[in-house]
């Protein structure tokens, strides 16, 4: 099994993002350990969460379309997420961007993501 790399939030990539909303998925990411931005809309968002869940993880959950900064951290996960997928819904676990869907569902089936939750004290088996 290969283990999903993952990294800390790098919040130069979004110098142009306000300080303000830095700030805000900074202080979320490096507090809790796991936190899930989302539209309460996106069926892709319901996925993360129901995957979560079904782990007995109870992350925090941040919907972008109920939030005041919502556009401003949107902005700010498409920065982080690159071209290759899209910015939401965003996973952060342990302060560290794992990625979207694609990568929380690649390291559930590799073996690796219940790991990582110990690891961020998102879970205690």
């Amino acid at each position: 099994m290969q283990a999903v790399q993952y990294s800390p939030v790098p919040m130069d990539a979004a110098r142009d993002v306000p300080n303000s909303t830095r700030d805000i998925v900074h202080r979320l990411a490096s507090t809790n350990a796991v936190v899930v931005f989302s539209f309460s809309s996106c069926c892709m968002s319901t996925v993360v969460k129901r995957l979560l869940f079904s782990l007995g993880v109870g992350p925090t959950i941040v919907e972008l379309d109920q939030h005041s900064a919502g556009p401003d951290i949107h902005a700010l996960l498409h920065r982080l997420s690159g071209t290759h997928q899209p910015p939401v819904p965003a996973v952060f676990i342990g302060g560290n961007f794992l990625g979207g869907v694609q990568t929380l569902m690649a390291s559930h089936i590799n073996g690796t993501l219940v790991g990582l939750l110990k690891d961020a004290g998102a879970l205690w088996l």
